[in-house]
């Protein structure tokens, strides 16, 4: 693999470690900046309504820049966004700082992705675009848990000053090692992303997706108050347990690919019922740290198991039904994953807020994922009749 590889991979593990740290530090965050919870919760929607909405327009905005400016323009912006956020002197200012990061975000994997495949021969850009991607999936194993134990040590705004000064690694990576003629794709435009958004079936999966992905983060975005203060965990052995999460979350994105490769809806069926049953169990095993562990290594297996099959599905949905916007379609899954996060970590804001509390957070995550496998058995049933849709006509 090319050098200029590896500087994508460390700038996709600087973005991933940037959008979940947060979660292992919001007590913190939130008892420096005298905010309540569910306020601090929105610091995560927030990024992920970044992702959504910004990463299509932007992508669409910049799609005739080239390649190279555009990623270290990017990466500017990602330094920027997270030393303003280790600046930020209130919440309000955080949060402009975290919307800043987000766009950055959005269009990196969008245009990273394209730039990895272009870096190798044909038969190695799949392994390509993977290793860039591993960036993300190591992000959450080690970068999630080294940054919630700096922001526990040190205070949270050392983290995004760690997390920042890895943006400048990656920025110049990208500047010393990435060819300056770079292809570029003809631009997605915004009218091809409103027709995607137009088909029934994939706006089907598109719920299933924001619904399945992000009835976990109903929890997951107060796992660091949960642990502290329902299970009875020490602040400092958040960061160790968030090394378990992590590393039952790159097994179950293994897993879930292989198990999804048949047949997407029938693995996606299991997945969800799985996943709405665990998160239901940990209201209850939530109580004792010695029942809480194991189910929080099932939980973090099944949360990111369902992400190749949703990826695959909609892929496959899309050939039929939107044949010349395949990219697109696939794109904007990407955006419902971030809009699935938003929710749940707004939803969770809103139990934590009400009289059902903190402890309530898994079961009514359970209820979203149930949503999920409601929409999933209909887009099954979909599959097996013949619409107009998808006729040959």
């Amino acid at each position: 693999m090319p050098l200029a590889l590896f500087a994508l991979t460390i700038a996709a593990y600087a973005i991933g470690t940037t959008e979940f740290v947060i979660v292992g530090l919001l007590p913190t965050v939130a008892a420096d900046l005298s905010i309540n919870l569910p306020l601090a919760g929105l610091i995560v929607s927030v990024y992920a309504l970044g992702v959504t909405f910004g990463a299509p327009i932007l992508t669409a905005l910049t799609g005739r820049m080239e390649r190279k400016p555009l990623l270290l323009g990017l990466m500017a912006l990602f330094v920027i966004g997270n030393t303003a956020a280790a600046l930020s002197p209130s919440y309000e200012l955080l949060l402009v700082a975290r919307v800043l990061s987000a766009f950055a975000h959005g269009v990196f994997f969008s245009v990273g992705s394209t730039i990895a495949a272009d870096l190798v021969p044909a038969d190695r850009r799949a392994s390509a675009i993977a290793m860039m991607f591993m960036g993300l999936t190591v992000a959450i194993v080690t970068g999630v848990p080294m940054g919630t134990f700096i922001g526990q040590t040190f205070g949270w705004r050392a983290t995004f000053w760690a997390v920042a000064a890895l943006g400048v690694v990656a920025f110049i990576g990208i500047a010393a090692l990435l060819p300056a003629n770079l292809s570029r794709a003809e631009p997605a435009r915004l009218v091809d992303q409103l027709r995607v958004l137009g088909s029934g079936r994939l706006l089907i999966v598109y719920g299933m997706t924001a619904l399945g992905y992000g009835g976990t983060f109903v929890a997951f975005t107060y796992l660091a108050s949960i642990l502290e203060h329902i299970t009875g965990f020490a602040a400092s052995s958040v960061s160790l347990i968030l090394v378990l999460y992590g590393a039952a979350i790159a097994v179950g994105n293994i897993v879930g690919g292989r198990i999804a490769d048949r047949d997407p809806v029938k693995a996606l069926t299991f997945l969800f019922v799985a996943q709405a049953a665990v998160l239901a169990l940990f209201s209850f095993t939530a109580l004792s740290p010695w029942l809480a562990l194991p189910t929080l290594a099932a939980l973090g297996f099944l949360s990111f198991a369902n992400v190749p099959g949703l990826q695959i599905y909609v892929v496959e949905l899309a050939k039929k039904v939107r044949p010349g916007a395949v990219d697109v379609a696939s794109a904007l899954n990407i955006a419902a994953f971030n809009l699935g996060i938003a929710i749940g970590a707004w939803v969770g804001g809103l139990v934590v807020a009400s009289p059902l509390g903190l402890g309530a957070t898994p079961w009514v995550g359970a209820i979203l994922v149930a949503g999920a496998l409601g929409l999933t058995m209909w887009s099954g049933m979909l599959d097996r009749r013949t619409t107009p849709e998808l006729s040959p006509a």
